[in-house]
């Protein structure tokens, strides 16, 4: 199985993945903000269709996707050692969460590439790992998941001269907010389940066949 396959986003419908852990842990003060709350109404929809619901792709997505490939061969080479790619991987407790890694790397570690549009993005990944604290969730989820260690946040822009195209901050696992994350997801997806059942009970019932 491929990744962007029919395979692949029918094994991703109605889960929580990777890019979702953001939204789940969408917490405001006075509640569930606007994304959480858009991340379980997409949940019902996708398990009640069995089909992930379509989001836009913009240009900067378009643009991670083309350069993924050569971003990974610039870490391969930074690191001195191979990433094995994988499409999904579930978890092996719960059957309502699962990741799209970019990468898993030795026994223990994995990466994440990003190829930002936005070239100031970059500079601050360079000067300061931004990247790995505004993609905090999704890095710390999939090393749930995956029951990794640690999981390099990779930020890649060829623009950059050489030595500077590729910034590496390297995340540790962190057992307390995985466990943070592990409770929010358990509560979205009865959030999630508890939408379903709503949608359901409000389907007309199917029309009985002429006698």
């Amino acid at each position: 199985m491929e990744q962007r396959t029919d395979e692949w986003f029918a094994k991703r419908a109605g889960k929580i993945t990777g890019s979702r852990f953001s939204d789940v842990m969408n917490i405001t003060k006075s509640g569930p903000g606007a994304a959480r709350r858009a991340l379980v109404a997409t949940l019902a929809i996708e398990r009640l269709t069995g089909e992930c619901v379509e989001t836009f792709q913009n240009g900067a997505m378009l643009r991670g996707i083309e350069l993924e490939p050569d971003a990974r061969a610039a870490y391969e080479a930074h690191v001195g050692e191979l990433v094995e790619e994988v499409a999904f991987i579930q978890h092996p407790e719960l059957d309502y969460v699962g990741v799209s890694p970019d990468g898993l790397v030795g026994d223990e570690g994995m990466v994440e590439l990003k190829c930002p549009a936005n070239i100031a993005k970059h500079l601050d990944a360079l000067l300061r790992g931004d990247h790995a604290t505004e993609y905090r969730w999704q890095i710390l989820g999939q090393m749930w998941v995956a029951g990794r260690q640690w999981n390099d946040a990779a930020s890649f822009d060829p623009r950059y001269p050489e030595g500077l195209k590729l910034a590496i901050k390297r995340v540790d696992r962190d057992e307390k907010a995985i466990a943070e994350l592990a409770e929010q997801c358990a509560i979205v997806n009865d959030e999630a389940n508890k939408a379903l059942a709503d949608l359901q009970s409000r389907m007309p019932a199917p029309m009985s066949a002429a006698a």
